[in-house]
């Protein structure tokens, strides 16, 4: 199993530097952070955007996996965002994963006055804009009319260093969702119940992961891809109990994953308060004595 960890944009160089570089070290096999422009009970904390901390990043280390978790149409246009995840994979020589998803409604759209979209709606716009950002990352030009989205002769020249493209790592937990993910994910991803974050017992959120994996499998059925081309990651801070609080209670928890059959998990790095809170030292000692055990279930 791999194991990824969440960095919220919080800090400003060279601290994030030193914690990106710091969960390399560490072992992780991939690293995420969020791509919003404001977030939750963060709204009037501080908040960097992703684009530039990826870059950083991807300069700052050397063989870690990197992407947002996730970005979307929600203040995202395909067309810049497609040029700079072509950007990015070629800065972090093909490390980059371009996480995607929906997008709940909230800050993202107050803050630039966007009307909000009806779950319909947004569900459509999102499928629209993965097929989009599959045309664009695939294509020296793309041309697309469609209903939420016009693009003329986008040049996307080199295009990316791994080909056909960035692998996508969709986050879908409905039904329309994970189709899109059926068609265009080399990795899904799953919070459980994404209108509930963080509110089910582990074992309720582990249940409806697992059947939402299995809405997954069939759809890859039914369009005749194998299933087992896609990662399926858990995010392990909002679906388990504190799982790196211990040792003992991080491979408690990723061995009842593995068993599941998901292949990735995921675990956001401590905060010094609030939410996602945690002992830092601790998590590096759990971290760092864990990582070489759960790569071998």
């Amino acid at each position: 199993m791999r194991v990824g960890v969440v960095i919220l944009p919080e800090y400003a160089w060279p601290e994030a530097q030193s914690i990106w570089s710091e969960v390399e070290g560490i072992g992780f096999d991939h690293a995420w952070t969020y791509d919003h422009l404001a977030w939750r009970s963060l709204k009037r904390s501080p908040w960097y955007s992703s684009i530039p901390i990826l870059t950083a990043a991807a300069l700052a280390t050397r063989r870690i996996k990197l992407g947002p978790l996730v970005t979307s149409p929600n203040f995202r246009h395909p067309v810049p965002l497609a040029k700079d995840v072509m950007t990015l994979d070629n800065i972090s020589h093909g490390r980059f994963i371009l996480g995607v998803g929906a997008g709940a409604p909230g800050l993202d759209e107050q803050i630039i006055g966007a009307s909000l979209a009806s779950p319909v709606d947004r569900g459509r716009r999102f499928r629209e804009f993965v097929d989009i950002m599959d045309a664009l990352l695939r294509n020296e030009t793309t041309d697309h009319t469609g209903q939420h989205y016009t693009i003329n002769e986008a040049p996307m020249i080199p295009g990316c260093v791994q080909r056909p493209r960035t692998p996508f790592a969709v986050a879908a937990t409905g039904k329309k969702g994970i189709k899109t993910a059926a068609r265009h994910a080399q990795i899904w991803v799953t919070n459980g119940d994404s209108k509930r974050f963080g509110e089910l017992s582990e074992d309720e959120a582990l249940a409806l992961a697992v059947a939402q994996r299995a809405t997954l499998e069939n759809e890859c059925r039914e369009i005749g891809r194998d299933f087992s081309d896609i990662a399926t990651m858990v995010n392990g801070s909002v679906v388990g109990e504190n799982p790196a609080d211990s040792l003992s209670s991080f491979l408690a928890f990723s061995r009842k994953c593995a068993d599941l059959g998901f292949t990735d998990l995921t675990i956001h790095y401590p905060r010094a308060e609030g939410i996602f809170a945690g002992d830092r030292e601790k998590f590096r000692q759990v971290m760092g004595e864990a990582l070489p055990i759960v790569h071998e279930m």
